[in-house]
């Protein structure tokens, strides 16, 4: 079958405000459309099963003066230990592809971690590493037109997938699936292992971390990810052998950090190299394995809960701000001995209006909670989802 030629990727300052040289977007430019919604609009329509979360993109928000400082305060915060951990996720990433990855982030939490991976390695090793950021959607899959570039340009075995964080595992599991229909159909078989910055959620064997800590990427959308909008899936306007698409809002570069996010983390870089080659000796000594005691509590936690539907709970911290920044909150779960790891989620939901309740024995920081429904009738007197309603 004859396919029509691949598309280039795009890159800075004419697509994202990242250098051309620090990421390479497997992406199509849909900056042209008007592609936000309402937020409970979408709401309803993916819960409805009405149209799949990608094909539309939410309202960006707009951070509040108390909140940016909320974010400044957790880079200063956290930088020495974002710092370690990019070191130890990269240095198992030099090791698990013989010192040649090509990193692949998962656009667009992956992408700054990607970079900052890509950084440690100029930085300690000297090695320049290349670095994409393609689109994956849960329910659609991995971008196949950006599998297919990849495969056109790079042995399978060097690609490494990279992401910011795990919840519960869906990405995880979305990526193997993804990754098994790709070589059943093309006979082009990619590794499956993707390394994060932390796994709270012990789905994969290659990351930082494994705390739930604030990794301030989160705090922010487009502002700390290149101006770049999540990324979309919609048939009426990418073609078949085309990128998925995502915008580029260059009209948000007066509130953009996500340079200055890179630089404030890889400062660190050279105080942390013995403490990164302990950690990364520790780690590939001890070969950890997934658990999946994340989805295990998700699932505990939508019985418990009535909610009946794991897709509507949302653990770590990374997860439940995006809840708040992005879906219709019910509730966010806390675990008080992490209260101040969660300050910038507290601040969200007391804006949002979002109840907080403080769960001792809770396996995250905190849990967001999507809300399963949008009348008063979906919710019983006790406050817990009415199944069926």
């Amino acid at each position: 079958m004859n396919l029509p030629p691949l598309p280039a990727p795009l890159t800075g300052p004419g697509f994202g405000s990242y250098a051309a040289d620090e990421v390479g977007w497997l992406l199509k430019d849909l900056s042209h459309l008007q592609l936000e919604a309402p937020t409970a609009e979408r709401e309803r329509a993916i819960q409805s099963g009405a149209a799949n979360y990608a094909e539309s993109l939410p309202v960006e928000y707009t951070p509040s003066a108390e909140y940016q400082a909320l974010y400044q305060d957790a880079v200063e915060r956290a930088g020495v230990r974002i710092a370690t951990a990019v070191g130890v996720v990269a240095e198992q990433a030099l090791a698990a592809r013989d010192g040649r990855p090509v990193l692949v982030s998962l656009a667009r939490a992956g992408t700054p971690i990607g970079i900052l991976m890509r950084r440690w390695a100029m930085a300690v090793h000297g090695i320049e590493l290349p670095h994409f950021t393609m689109s994956i959607v849960r329910g659609v899959g991995l971008d196949e037109t950006a599998l297919r570039f990849l495969a056109a340009n790079f042995a399978p075995e060097r690609i490494l997938f990279v992401d910011g964080w795990t919840g519960k595992g869906a990405i995880s599991r979305e990526l193997s699936a993804a990754l098994d229909g790709f070589a059943e159909k093309t006979g082009t078989r990619f590794p499956a292992d993707l390394a994060v910055l932390a796994d709270p959620g012990h789905c994969v064997s290659m990351f930082g971390t494994r705390e739930d800590y604030l990794i301030p990427s989160a705090c922010l959308n487009s502002t700390v990810s290149g101006l770049v909008s999540r990324t979309v899936f919609n048939t009426d306007h990418i073609d078949p052998h085309e990128f998925h698409g995502a915008k580029f809002y260059s009209e948000l570069s007066d509130s953009d950090v996500s340079n200055d996010f890179l630089d404030a983390i890889s400062r660190h870089f050279a105080d942390v190299v013995p403490d990164v080659e302990r950690l990364a000796a520790e780690h590939l000594a001890a070969a950890p394995e997934p658990s999946w005691i994340g989805w295990q509590a998700v699932e505990r936690i939508s019985t418990d809960y009535g909610i009946n539907n794991v897709n509507l709970v949302k653990p770590g911290v990374g997860e439940a701000t995006r809840v708040l920044l992005r879906r219709v909150p019910w509730k966010v779960l806390v675990n008080p001995a992490a209260r101040d790891d969660v300050a910038h989620v507290l601040l969200l939901a007391g804006q949002r209006g979002t109840p907080v309740e403080e769960v001792a024995d809770l396996p995250y920081s905190c849990v967001g909670l999507i809300h399963p429904a949008f009348d008063k009738s979906a919710v019983g007197a006790d406050g817990r989802a009415v199944p069926n309603a």
